[in-house]
């Protein structure tokens, strides 16, 4: 059988003098507490605290990197138990999902998809028994007996990782009824909403006028027209910031943030509202409406989050079928410079504006992205999102970003996962390759150690505090952790 194990210098570089230094950079941030900024994780798993239903579904069922990897070999989804949304038959028998699953296992080879898993099983479902088709029912097994233990549920697993603070992804018509319900468990500071507008400002999409209705019952402000609309979204952000949010989160297909003119912003509005908007209309809606979200954050405060550059659902016959967030999302070559030139002019400047930028297209690092975050005080940049929280893709961006925008011009790292085995995994990976780049620095003289110490530190954890502070609270950063 044969035995996982991982290796304490993991994705630390290679080298005996290298890896000597990284060693001891790592080990001063490998137990800081974790702060995950830009999490996906549905706020009813916290809310509800259920056991996890099987290995299936905790493990590879939800997780689009995972399922994405089997299908480009040929392993259907229906096989792996994804739900149609056509209402078609799918395997339900989570045991025969999981051992295809680890029948594939060889497929992750290299992929930090393995990383994260591995170390799931071994730190986190403390098993030492590696995938494969020969141990893929002793695994489930094991694993089933780990989530009956009553200490492995979400909440108290929020201690067990070392959570200091976690944000959900809230449509603006959640009603937070998940969040009430933690507050009044006494984790209402702890486990927070972000507000996530898209579904209304992309008017026309499917289901708009039904989300619509929703915004209008919720914030109980009239929609009928433009300016009812922008009045029922502040009254939204405003229940997001009093259940705890500190940020808003946009996915537009580009970073265009360009304003109307008030009366074609009217007309458009209109349009939709009718259901009669052109698809150029729509488009050039949605950058107006980042536009507006960025003059809302300037009077609320809330962080604006943006992470342009994905077409969605490129395949139509899979989306038709099995409907959203089915690893179908591929990149595509993003803007910002002149995307964003309207939105920074205004209120670039603004001491009460936060924007962090997120990106999947590295040609914008050294480029765009580096250059915008190392003037303009308002603007950070997001860890590496997506396709590029990995550890060379990691390593890649601290490598084309440092050198413009220094390190304290990034937010440092936030997960972005819905998978929350997976969160501990992912900061431990990202302290790892801080670390290894930090030691590289060190042993050119271009840093000293406790230099280095202390910026993977902030890195890890102080600068993630500052980034997604209340307006009132964006200090400097040692300044801000009392130092």
């Amino acid at each position: 059988m044969a035995q996982l194990r991982l290796h304490p210098d993991r994705a630390l570089p290679a080298g005996d003098d290298i890896r000597t230094v990284a060693r001891r950079v790592y080990q001063a941030t490998q137990a800081l507490p974790l702060l995950c900024m830009h999490g996906h994780v549905d706020a009813a798993v916290f809310a509800d605290d259920d056991r996890f239903a099987d290995p299936a579904q905790l493990l590879v069922v939800p997780d689009h990197y995972v399922t994405r990897m089997l299908v480009s070999q040929g392993v259907p989804l229906e096989s792996l138990g994804v739900h149609r949304a056509d209402g078609g038959a799918v395997e339900t028998d989570p045991r025969q999902i999981w051992r295809r699953f680890c029948a594939h296992w060889h497929l992750f080879r290299g992929t930090p998809s393995r990383y994260w898993l591995e170390h799931e099983i071994v730190e986190v479902l403390k098993i030492d028994v590696a995938p494969g088709p020969d141990t893929a029912d002793l695994l489930y097994d094991l694993i089933e007996a780990r989530l009956a233990e009553p200490g492995f549920r979400p909440q108290a697993l929020l201690d067990t990782f070392n959570i200091e603070l976690i944000s959900t992804t809230d449509p603006a018509t959640s009603t937070l009824d998940d969040h009430a319900r933690l507050a009044a468990a006494g984790l209402g500071a702890r486990v927070i909403p972000t507000f996530r507008p898209d579904a209304l400002t992309h008017v026309g999409s499917t289901g708009w006028a039904r989300r619509l209705q929703q915004l209008q019952d919720l914030s109980g402000v009239d929609t009928g027209d433009y300016d009812g609309f922008l009045a029922a979204l502040r009254n939204r952000r405003e229940a997001f910031a009093q259940a705890g949010a500190r940020a808003t989160d946009h996915g537009h297909l580009t970073a265009a943030a360009e304003p109307l003119p008030q009366t074609e912003a009217r007309r458009i509005y209109a349009d939709a509202r009718d259901g009669a908007v052109r698809d150029d209309d729509a488009a050039a809606f949605a950058g107006h409406m980042l536009f507006e979200m960025a003059r809302m954050s300037c009077d609320d405060g809330l962080v604006m989050q943006i992470h342009p550059g994905v077409l969605r659902d490129h395949d139509t016959a899979i989306h038709t079928a099995f409907g959203a967030d089915k690893g179908f999302d591929i990149p595509v070559t993003t803007e910002f410079t002149r995307a964003l030139r309207p939105v920074l002019n205004a209120f670039g400047r603004d001491p009460n504006f936060r924007l962090i930028l997120f990106t999947v297209d590295e040609s914008v690092y050294s480029r765009e992205l580096a250059p915008i975050a190392g003037v303009y005080p308002s603007v950070r940049l997001g860890a590496p999102w997506w396709f590029l929280d990995s550890p060379d893709g990691m390593r890649r961006f601290r490598e084309l970003v440092t050198e413009t925008a220094g390190f304290y011009n990034t937010s440092g790292f936030v997960d972005d996962t819905r998978a929350f085995l997976s969160i501990p995994a992912r900061h431990d990976l990202a302290r790892r390759i801080d670390a290894g780049y930090l030691a590289r620095l060190v042993l050119e003289h271009r840093l000293s150690e406790d230099e280095a110490v202390e910026t993977a530190i902030d890195l890890a954890y102080r600068l993630p505090q500052q980034a997604y502070a209340p307006a009132a609270g964006r200090a400097d950063t040692h300044a801000a952790a009392g130092e």
